[in-house]
């Protein structure tokens, strides 16, 4: 019997109240209703004379679409194989992890002619290996009909070592690649900062292992070019010099199958230059630059070198080969500073001088030593460029070169040419008092740290160790633009300085130079 649709037209029906020539204007609207040739329900047409529920009993688009799919994990490193060998890690539940399940299951819906609207994942146990995804898919059925419908694909993780892991697991202190990381200073405080980047950035993921050395760290791959990735990313945030790029080593060698085995040694040296560091610069250096200098501070190590004149507010920027084309050292470091007050301050001219986001204000200013009080009153007439920073009261950090005994080839050479030495040069304000005043406590946070070994001189000198340690805190309380580069444990807050003493010093109408950021 031939099946005829009852078709219903909807008239709009004019008001009472239009006029004639109103009632002649009004257009037929008119909708389909017809009923489903399966059930009988009322419907709006369809090329098909069925309703979705019928549409869906007598069509099963999901039919032949795979459902049940095996990833290769491995629990070691949390990483899935990517055919033939390829390995990535990818966190659970991540946007990377249903890119990945969904790319799987792509050549059978094409094969099949079903196009994926939708997907998500269902939520399961961790420990049931298994992770569902919910899909949504629409096909064409009947004379242009689009049915959509969703199900479920279910991957179960079968657990598999990588390469890598596999050979750790057989031998603990198997690597591939070393990276010697070595900078000649009396301080580990660059290693503390250089720490946190990388652990801000993930930069040592990759590592098998992690050992503190006298003067460095060491950290070890299962690949040559893990170990080249991570040498480029300490070139972008540190002024680095390679010795080796990849100096090899035979470990073994197949002479059936002419297969060779090696091991792989990087050599990286940072320069010895660290901020608040007071340097002398070389004639040459100084001269090329313009007669800059040459007693200058180091005010920010990134992958650049920032100098400041600190008598005439000049700066300028050293890149890594820059730098060791001429490979000068610090005059005094961060660990002679002498703490000084302010007795009295002169602003000599008020323009300030923004270098890096950072505000300066030449000044003259009256300071005596902390230790002098109570025994002599020897004052120092001095100028400064912290003239925004200080006033009368304050305290600062600075070098004694009234009393300090240097022995440095280039400051003896000019002072043959008549160079006079200030008798101090103050580098920044101290806000310890204030913050002790304030009830501030040191300890209310704490930062993560890379697994590191320690070697037996490591735990001999663990005290030193400690005291660096604190003036690295110190230089990251004081410096509110570092706390980015801050990777503090889960629960705790990065620290506070009053903000007050502080927003002087930073200048937030200038954007960020994108650069990573190292300081020390």
């Amino acid at each position: 019997m031939l099946y005829s649709p009852r078709v219903l037209l909807l008239l709009p029906h004019p008001s009472p109240s239009s006029s004639s020539t109103q009632r002649e204007s009004i257009s037929i609207c008119f909708i389909m209703i017809v009923l489903c040739c399966k059930c009988g329900i009322r419907m709006q047409l369809n090329a098909a004379n069925m309703c979705v529920n019928c549409l869906s009993s007598e069509n099963n688009i999901t039919e032949g679409l795979r459902k049940h799919f095996e990833l290769k994990h491995c629990p070691e490193c949390d990483s899935y194989l990517q055919p033939p060998r390829n390995w990535i890690k990818i966190q659970l539940e991540s946007k990377e992890l249903l890119a990945f399940c969904l790319k799987k299951l792509q050549k059978d819906l094409n094969s099949n002619k079903v196009r994926m609207v939708h997907a998500e994942f269902i939520w399961t146990e961790p420990h049931s290996k298994r992770i569902k995804v919910k899909l949504k898919v629409q096909k064409e059925i009947i004379n242009g009909v689009i049915l959509e419908q969703s199900y479920v694909v279910e991957y179960v993780q079968r657990e598999q070592m990588c390469e890598s892991c596999s050979r750790v697991q057989g031998n603990p202190d198997q690597w591939v690649a070393a990276v010697q990381l070595r900078q000649h200073v009396s301080h580990r405080r660059t290693f503390f900062y250089l720490e946190q980047v990388i652990l801000k950035h993930d930069a040592a993921g990759r590592a098998k292992k992690i050992k503190e050395v006298d003067n460095g760290i060491d950290f070890f791959f299962s690949s040559w070019s893990h170990g080249a990735k991570f040498v480029d990313f300490l070139g972008k945030v540190s002024p680095v010099r390679l010795g080796s790029r990849g100096d090899k080593q035979l470990v073994s060698h197949d002479p059936k199958s002419n297969n060779y085995n090696y091991k792989y040694t990087f050599s990286v040296e940072i320069a010895p230059i660290c901020r608040e560091d007071l340097i002398c610069l070389p004639q040459k250096v100084a001269a090329g630059m313009g007669n800059f200098g040459p007693l200058v501070i180091c005010t920010k190590v990134t992958n650049n070198i920032v100098l400041l004149d600190p008598f005439t507010l000049r700066h300028c920027f050293l890149d890594a080969d820059q730098y060791w084309r001429a490979s000068f050292k610090s005059l005094l470091t961060s660990r002679q500073l002498v703490k000084y007050i302010v007795l009295d301050l002169d602003v000599i001219n008020s323009a300030e001088a923004t270098i890096d986001g950072r505000k300066y204000v030449l000044a003259e200013a009256q300071v005596a030593r902390i230790s002098d009080f109570g025994k002599n009153d020897t004052i120092f007439s001095i100028k400064t460029h912290l003239g925004n920073l200080l006033k009368p009261g304050d305290y600062a950090l600075g070098y004694d070169l009234y009393a300090a005994n240097t022995n440095d080839i280039e400051l003896d050479k000019y002072k043959s040419k008549g160079l006079v030495l200030p008798e101090a040069i103050l580098v920044n304000k101290s806000y310890e008092e204030k913050r002790g005043k304030k009830g501030l406590k040191p300890g209310l946070w704490k930062l993560k740290s890379l697994p590191m070994e320690v070697d037996d001189k490591g735990e001999i000198e663990k005290d030193k160790k400690n005291k660096d340690y604190e003036e690295f805190l110190r230089g990251y309380k004081e410096n509110p633009e570092l706390w980015f580069n801050l990777s503090v444990t889960e629960g705790e807050e990065a620290p506070s300085v009053p903000l007050d003493e502080v927003m002087a010093a930073l200048d937030l109408s200038e954007e960020e130079d994108g650069d990573f950021l190292m300081e020390e």
